[in-house]
C-alpha cells in the first residue's frame, strides 16, 4: 500500500522557480516550454478568492484527518494501521497544497509591490515634471515683473506738459496726426522737442558766462578803487570818536566787534550775526558780545612752521626725552581728553533784559572737537531777593534753562559722531563735564545754526544762517519767560516757607473770604523721596515724574488740637553746589519740621493734615504743577481708598486752567495751593458728625452747601460759586 502511494506521489510534472531559470535556458529550449509550467503563469490564472475557500477547506480536512488518525490510535487496533497510513497520504497531500497556495501567495504578494513600486516611480516622475513646470511659470512670472517694472531713463526728465508741448512744439517735431494716437511716438516727439530747448539754453548760458566775465572785470576796479578809500574812510571815523562818544552812538566799537567776528568758528559767528540783527530789530534789551583771546584765535589758523627748525631743535629734543620719564597711560588719556573737550578761545555773550531789568546772562562756548556748542548761565536781579531754602535749584545752572523745549536737559550731546570719539578716549557721557563745559542743548545747537540728523548722518554739519534765524525769536521768548517764571517762583517760596500763600488782588474771587485750613509747611525734597511715597506711583507710572522736574512737599493743616513737631536737621551743602550757591546759606546747621520725615503724623489728636507732593515741570507756568494728596485724619486717605481725595486732585490737577489768573499765569501754583486750603475746609465740614462722641462736631460747617453729597461715591461739593458764595458740584 505504501508502494502505491508512493509511485502516485511522484510528480510527472517538473516544476521551475520562475524568472530565475527561464533566463538561462536558450532559444532551443525554446520548444519544449509546453512540458513545463510557471505558478507565475498560473497566479494570473486563479482568482484568489478561491484559493483562499480551497485553503479554508484544506485546513478543515487537515483538522478532520488529524483527529480521525487521533481516534484511530486511541483505539490501539491492529487492523485500524492502513487506515491510519491511509489518512497520512491524504494529510501529506493537503500539506502539499497549502505549500503550493504559501508559494502562490507569495508570488502575489511580490507582483503587488512591484506593481506599487512601478506606480510609485511614476508619480515621482510625475511630480518631477510639475515641479519643473513650477519652476519655469516662476521665473516667467519673473521675467514679466521685471518687464512691467523696468523704468526708463526718460521718465527721470522732467518734460513739459502736453499743453505746452501741442502749443509750443513745431509741427515738425510734434506731428499730432501720429502722436496723438500713438502714446509711444508722443513720448518720443517730446524726448526731441526737450533736446531742442536745451540746446537753446546751452546757448543762453554760453552768453550769460561772457557778460559775467565783463562784469567781473568792471567790479575788480571797482574793488581797486574802494581799497583807495579804506586809508581815508580810517581818517574819519578817528576824527569822529569824540561825535560818537557824545551822541551815544558807537559805530567804533561795533565796528571792531565785527572785526573780531571774523575769528569766531563758524556756529559762533551765525549766533552772534542772528542775535545782533534780532536785537537791532525786535528787541532793544538785548545786548551781544564777543569775549576772549583774539590771539589764541588766530593762532589756531596760522600755518604750521617750517621744517627746519624742527630738525635744528631735535637733539636738543632727544637730550630732554631722554632725561624726562615718558607719561604713563592713565597721563595720556588724560591729555587726549582735555584736547577733545578744548573750548574755542572765544566766545559769544548774550544779556536779556527784563521789565524790572532783571538780567539773563548767557555765554555760548564751541567745543572744536567735537563740533557742538554749550552755554552756561547766571541771572542777576535788579534787587536782592530773600533767600528762600527751597527756592536752591529755581535759578541754579542745571535746572534753570533744562527742558526749555519738551526732551531737552541737555545732558547728552546732540552730535552722533561723538560718542565715537568718546569711546577712543574712555569718556562715559558727557555729562560728567556738563559743569565745566556748559549744557549741550538742542536750542543752543540751532541758533548755532546747526542741525544734526539721527535718521540721515551726515558727515560734516556746517553752519545755517536761516535755521538760527527761524529759531531766534520763540527761543528769546521762552529764555524771558523762564526767568520771569522763576524769579515769580522765587518770590512765591519765601512766601510759603512761612506759612502764607500769597494770593492777588485779581484772584481773590476765587476763593471764599474765610478759609480755616493753612500752609504749615513748604519744603524741597529730592526725585527719590518723592518716588517713596506711595500715594504718588501713578503719577510716575503716567511719565508725568521725570529726575528734570522739582519735587517740593507741601503740609496743610487744619484743627484746634496740639500741634506736635519733629526735629528735621537740615545741612546745608557746600558753596560749590547749585543749590547753596543760589540760596546763600551754606555749612549752617538748621532745625526743620518735617512731619513727614519722621512719626507717625496719623496719630496726632484732633488735627487733620493734608500732606501735598508736588511736581513742578521745568515749563511751569505753560505746563501746571501735580498735586498728589494724602490726608491723615482718623487713618490714612489717599485717592486709592477715597474717591473725595481724588476728587480734590482733580480741582487742581485738571481744573487747572481756573487758577492761572492773569496772563501770563505766574501765580498758579500759590492758587493752587489756596484752592487745596479751601476743598480741605469743604471735606472736613462736610464729614457726618460721630453720633457716639459726645460734644459738638468736630469741624463746624462754615461753608455754605447746595447738597453735601452726590452720587454713589458720595463726592462732595468742592466747586465754589462766586460772587453767590456757596459750593456746589462739578
Amino acid at each position: 500500500m505504501s508502494s502505491d502511494s508512493s509511485k502516485k506521489r511522484k510528480p510527472k510534472v517538473i516544476r521551475t522557480e520562475g524568472g530565475l531559470q527561464e533566463g538561462k535556458r536558450g532559444k532551443a529550449d525554446a520548444e519544449q516550454d509546453v512540458r513545463y509550467y510557471s505558478e507565475e503563469c498560473e497566479v494570473d490564472l486563479r482568482d484568489p478568492i478561491k484559493d483562499y475557500e480551497l485553503y479554508r477547506e484544506t485546513c478543515q480536512e487537515l483538522q478532520r484527518l488529524m483527529a480521525e488518525i487521533q481516534e484511530l490510535k486511541s483505539r490501539g487496533i491492529k487492523d485500524n494501521a492502513s487506515e491510519i497510513d491511509e489518512r497520512r497520504i491524504q494529510s501529506c497531500v493537503h500539506f502539499m497544497t497549502l505549500k503550493k497556495l504559501n508559494r502562490l501567495a507569495h508570488i502575489r504578494l511580490k507582483k503587488g509591490r512591484d506593481q506599487t513600486h512601478e506606480a510609485k516611480q511614476k508619480v515621482d516622475a510625475y511630480h518631477l515634471q510639475l515641479q519643473n513646470l513650477l519652476y519655469e511659470v516662476m521665473h516667467l512670472q519673473k521675467e514679466i515683473t521685471k518687464c512691467l517694472e523696468f523704468k526708463s531713463k526718460h521718465e527721470e526728465i522732467e518734460l513739459v506738459s502736453l499743453e505746452e508741448f501741442y502749443k509750443e512744439a513745431p509741427t515738425e517735431i510734434s506731428r499730432p496726426t501720429i502722436t496723438l494716437s500713438e502714446p509711444h511716438q508722443q513720448t518720443l516727439a517730446r524726448l526731441d522737442w526737450e533736446l531742442e530747448q536745451r540746446k537753446r539754453l546751452a546757448e543762453k548760458y554760453k552768453e550769460c558766462l561772457t557778460s559775467k566775465e565783463k562784469i567781473l572785470k568792471e567790479i575788480e576796479v571797482k574793488k581797486e578803487y574802494l581799497s583807495s578809500l579804506q586809508p581815508r574812510l580810517n581818517s574819519i571815523m578817528q576824527a569822529s570818536l569824540p561825535v560818537q562818544e557824545y551822541l551815544f552812538m558807537p559805530f567804533d566799537q561795533a565796528h571792531k566787534q565785527y572785526e573780531t567776528a571774523r575769528h569766531l568758528p563758524p556756529p559762533l559767528y551765525v549766533l552772534f550775526v542772528q542775535a545782533s540783527a534780532y536785537g537791532q530789530a525786535c528787541d532793544k534789551k538785548l545786548v551781544v558780545a564777543i569775549e576772549g583771546s583774539v590771539e589764541e584765535a588766530k593762532a589756531l589758523y596760522k600755518p604750521p612752521e617750517d621744517s627746519q627748525d624742527d630738525e635744528s631743535d631735535s637733539d636738543a629734543e632727544e637730550e630732554q626725552t631722554t632725561k624726562r620719564r615718558r607719561p604713563t597711560l592713565g597721563v595720556q588719556l588724560d591729555d587726549k581728553r582735555k584736547e577733545m573737550l578744548k573750548r574755542h578761545p572765544l566766545s559769544v555773550t548774550i544779556d536779556l533784559k527784563c521789565k524790572d531789568d532783571n538780567v539773563l546772562h548767557l555765554t555760548f562756548y564751541y567745543l572744536m572737537n567735537l563740533n557742538v556748542m554749550t552755554v552756561k548761565a547766571k541771572v542777576t536781579t535788579a534787587v536782592e531777593m530773600t533767600t528762600a531754602i527751597s527756592a536752591g535749584d529755581l535759578l541754579s545752572a542745571d535746572s534753570l534753562l533744562s527742558c526749555l523745549y519738551p526732551g531737552d536737559h541737555g545732558r547728552k550731546t546732540p552730535n552722533p559722531a561723538n560718542q565715537f570719539q568718546f569711546d577712543k578716549v574712555g569718556i562715559l557721557t558727557l555729562s560728567d563735564y556738563v559743569t565745566e563745559l556748559g549744557h549741550p542743548y538742542v536750542w543752543v545747537q540751532k541758533l548755532g545754526g546747526l542741525h544734526f540728523p539721527k535718521d540721515q548722518p551726515q558727515h560734516t554739519v556746517t553752519a545755517d544762517n536761516s535755521l538760527s534765524a527761524s529759531h531766534m525769536e520763540l527761543t528769546v521768548k521762552l529764555l524771558r519767560t523762564r526767568l520771569q517764571s522763576r524769579l515769580a517762583l522765587h518770590k512765591q517760596f519765601a512766601s510759603l516757607e512761612h506759612g502764607v500763600v500769597p494770593v492777588s488782588s485779581e484772584c481773590q474771587h476765587l476763593f471764599p473770604t474765610k478759609i480755616v485750613s493753612r500752609l504749615v509747611k513748604w519744603a524741597a525734597i529730592p526725585y527719590e523721596d518723592y518716588a517713596e511715597l506711595p500715594y504718588t506711583k501713578d503719577v510716575i507710572e503716567a511719565g508725568l515724574a521725570e529726575d528734570t522736574h522739582l519735587y517740593y512737599m507741601a503740609l496743610i493743616e487744619r484743627g484746634t488740637g496740639r500741634r506736635i513737631s519733629f526735629p528735621w536737621q537740615l545741612l546745608i551743602p557746600p558753596p560749590d553746589t547749585p543749590r547753596a550757591a543760589s540760596g546763600g546759606l551754606y555749612g549752617k546747621s538748621l532745625q526743620l519740621e518735617a512731619p513727614w520725615a519722621a512719626g507717625d503724623v496719623s496719630s496726632l489728636p484732633c488735627a487733620a493734615k493734608l500732606q501735598a507732593a508736588v511736581v513742578l515741570n521745568p515749563g511751569y507756568s505753560t505746563l501746571p504743577p501735580i498735586f498728589s494728596l494724602c490726608l491723615n485724619w482718623k487713618g490714612e486717605r489717599t485717592s486709592s481708598n477715597d474717591d473725595n481725595i481724588r476728587a480734590m486732585e482733580s480741582e487742581v490737577n485738571v481744573n487747572y486752567k481756573e487758577l492761572w489768573g492773569p496772563k501770563p499765569g505766574y501765580q498758579l501754583l500759590t492758587n493752587q495751593l489756596q484752592r487745596l486750603c479751601m476743598v480741605l475746609d469743604v471735606y472736613l465740614e462736610t464729614e457726618p458728625h460721630d453720633t457716639s462722641v459726645e460734644g459738638p462736631k468736630e469741624f463746624p460747617q462754615e461753608k455754605m452747601c447746595l447738597r453735601l453729597v452726590r452720587g454713589p461715591m458720595r463726592l462732595k461739593p468742592f466747586k465754589f460759586n462766586y460772587p453767590q458764595g456757596f459750593f456746589s458740584h462739578r
